[in-house]
């Protein structure tokens, strides 16, 4: 699931919005969904109200509905298509102490994410 994080740039796969790509708004790890900015748009309800400065709110609004993880692919940065997602180790050394740190890889390019 930490395959896919907030910012980053996926393409729908699988859907009617197959093709789209868009931003990751938020990850839901409980429901292993996502949100992605301009996919899966659905028309929410909501009760007529007050704001705090007199001006009414409520009506029908355009939001995001959460998306299966596994309906989104990461999209490659040097080939801009759908990619899976490897892990490369490096030793960082910092503060004096050395670290290994896991490092996302698209395995089309081989390129960072």
């Amino acid at each position: 699931m930490a395959k896919i994080k907030k910012g980053d740039l996926v393409v729908v796969i699988a859907g009617r919005d197959k093709g789209k790509q868009g931003r990751v708004l938020e990850v839901q790890k409980d429901d292993q969904r996502v949100v992605v900015e301009g996919v899966q748009r659905v028309k929410k309800h909501t009760k007529v109200g007050q704001s705090s400065r007199g001006a009414r709110t409520g009506g029908i609004e355009t939001v995001e509905a959460p998306i299966h993880v596994s309906n989104v692919m990461l999209v490659d940065p040097e080939t801009k298509k759908g990619t899976r997602v490897g892990y490369r180790t490096e030793t960082v050394e910092r503060d004096g102490r050395t670290r290994t740190v896991r490092v996302r890889v698209a395995k089309r390019s081989g390129k960072d994410i």
